[in-house]
């Protein structure tokens, strides 16, 4: 058999050329995907529930479509900034053209939504016949490209990621700063946690307190740094490479800032924001009840008005730091007559910190930790509330009835928070499984000579790149003012999968020796579990982006 050429194009410039020729022709296919799944869900128009769930797994398809034309769409955009500006090299050409190439194919072949689900054009009634230039570079996922591109990554060892970010000189120096502080403080130190199931040290918290990572984007005058969210970004994705709860503290503050800053009263922005950026108060976010999962609208604490008070009675789940944290952004059901997301409300529930012999010192409020797999540098706790008191000007906002609206004005941030998170599991997992593979003899030679190690570790660079840049894009519209909600669901949706993949991966390099707990892949693969799951599940995920999508 005639092998097949390393490049569908002589020059990274013709790369680009035949990825913008193509990309229309994906748009269309998008587009027709859509008006398809609107005959089928919405023909009136507006989508019919009943008929959205009974065709869930086209609309699904139709959401992991979308996701790839991005993906593509955003991979080229990424290319075409670095060729400008002459950093476009070979690593960076093979990850366009390995990346392109599987991504075009698995369009034409069939996405993976999981292990066994794929989202296929037959599912919406379409045949798809590749235009030339997307037959090109169709072909472009090669075995010699894989394993040039394995070659290249072992002499990257040591620096940020595999391949150019694309970002600029501030963001970059904001990168190395916390990849140093990972590579010293947090790496050495994370798997031992994750093993004794222990909670972050305070030294940690204060140190990332001074470091500003709690008030990073909260603005100045409220005692923040004011940064962009793509630096949030970058600073949560390098903490995350080093251990999933480092990189998701700064997430706690970010939610409870946003919140304020979206909703709050000016006297409730000057009470809880400077200490939030300081780090001198620690929030948790409060929403999750037994038996509702992604279904907040559903949620059944309720709050009644006591004088100067709301007495809050109740349970809640999955609440993620709860013990330490001094204030609860707190939903509750305030008007008793509503049985979905009207009458919600959101406060700002203050609690005193408690320590392992007394969790929860507050009057009115229990606790107990959920055991988990991974994810446990913060640890997961049901609580009951009981009698439990809020002073009525720690209502967000003043008026009642506000806070689901006042939470979906969050989920953009916090999607991109956990894109970000997934990102920096992923680069762990790269990591350590390149290193094992360089480390390991087999059959007198490296695992990372074996072309099948190989592949994995090259993919692993491509999608952690594709993933990465979907990220940093839905940071850049939200930097902008311009709405994102559709772009970070993407990339927490793609960057769960990503992270998920690279973990099992890296883990299946180091053979028995990864299922061993002394082992970190162990962890990053516990770790990398809970992406797809929180802040919203795949599936729910999906069905977002699709109803965004029909609009």
């Amino acid at each position: 058999m005639k092998d097949m050429p390393a490049m569908p194009a002589d020059t990274p410039s013709a790369l680009l050329a035949l990825a913008a020729e193509a990309l229309p022709e994906l748009e269309s296919l998008q587009s027709r995907a859509t008006e398809a799944l609107r005959a089928l869900v919405a023909p009136s128009g507006k989508p019919e529930p009943a008929a959205l769930e009974q065709h869930q797994h086209a609309a699904h398809a139709l959401s992991w479509l979308a996701t790839y034309v991005e993906s593509v769409r955003q991979l080229t955009a990424w290319a075409g900034r670095l060729d400008e500006a002459g950093r476009l090299g070979r690593t960076e050409a093979l990850i366009v053209q390995i990346g392109l190439g599987e991504y075009l194919s698995q369009i034409a072949g069939g996405i993976p939504m999981s292990q066994t689900e794929f989202a296929r054009l037959s599912d919406l009634g379409l045949d798809w016949q590749p235009g030339a230039a997307a037959a090109k570079l169709m072909r472009g996922n090669t075995a010699p490209a894989r394993a040039e591109l394995a070659r290249l990554m072992q002499d990257n060892q040591g620096r940020a990621t595999f391949g150019a970010t694309g970002l600029d000189e501030d963001l970059e120096m904001i990168r190395d700063q916390f990849r140093r502080y990972a590579d010293e403080r947090v790496i050495p130190n994370a798997h031992e946690w994750h093993l004794k199931d222990e909670l972050i040290p305070m030294e940690v918290i204060e140190e990332l307190a001074e470091l500003g990572v709690f008030g990073l984007t909260i603005p100045e005058e409220f005692g923040g740094l004011g940064l962009s969210k793509a630096s949030m970004v970058v600073v949560t994705e390098e903490l995350s490479r080093g251990y999933i709860g480092v990189g998701s503290l700064g997430t706690r503050s970010e939610i409870a800032a946003e919140l304020i800053l979206c909703g709050g009263t000016e006297e409730q922005k000057a009470k809880w924001l400077p200490g939030l950026a300081s780090g001198e108060i620690l929030s948790t976010a409060v929403f999750t009840e037994p038996n509702t999962g992604s279904d907040l609208g559903s949620l059944r604490t309720r709050a009644v008005r006591d004088g100067d008070d709301w007495v809050v009675t109740g349970n809640k789940t999955w609440i993620t730091h709860a013990q330490r944290t001094h204030v609860m952004t707190l939903l509750a059901r305030t008007d008793p007559e509503t049985t979905d997301w009207r009458g919600l409300s959101m406060f700002l529930a203050e609690k005193t910190p408690g320590t392992d012999e007394d969790p929860f010192p507050t009057p009115g409020m229990t606790g107990g930790e959920i055991e988990v797999l991974g994810y446990r540098g913060m640890k997961e706790y049901e609580l009951g509330f009981d009698g439990f008191r809020v002073r009525a000007e720690n209502l967000l906002g003043g008026e009642p009835g506000r806070g689901f609206k006042q939470l979906m004005e969050t989920f953009e941030s916090a999607r991109i928070q956990t894109a970000a998170r997934a990102v920096g599991v992923a680069q762990s997992a790269a990591e350590i499984g390149m290193q094992y593979a360089i480390d390991r003899k087999q059959f007198g030679k490296p695992l990372i000579a074996f072309p099948r190690v190989a592949d994995k570790l090259a993919m692993m660079a491509v999608e952690i790149m594709i993933a990465r840049q979907l990220t940093y894009f839905s940071a850049w519209e939200k930097d902008h003012g311009r709405r994102c909600d559709l772009e970070a669901g993407m990339a927490k949706l793609l960057g769960a999968r990503v992270a998920w993949s690279a973990a099992d991966n890296a883990l299946q390099i180091h053979g028995g020796n990864g299922f061993a707990l002394e082992y970190a892949i162990s962890r990053v693969l516990c770790d990398a579990r809970i992406l797809n799951i929180f802040e919203g599940a795949a599936e729910i995920q999906a069905q977002v982006i699709a109803r965004r999508l029909l609009g």
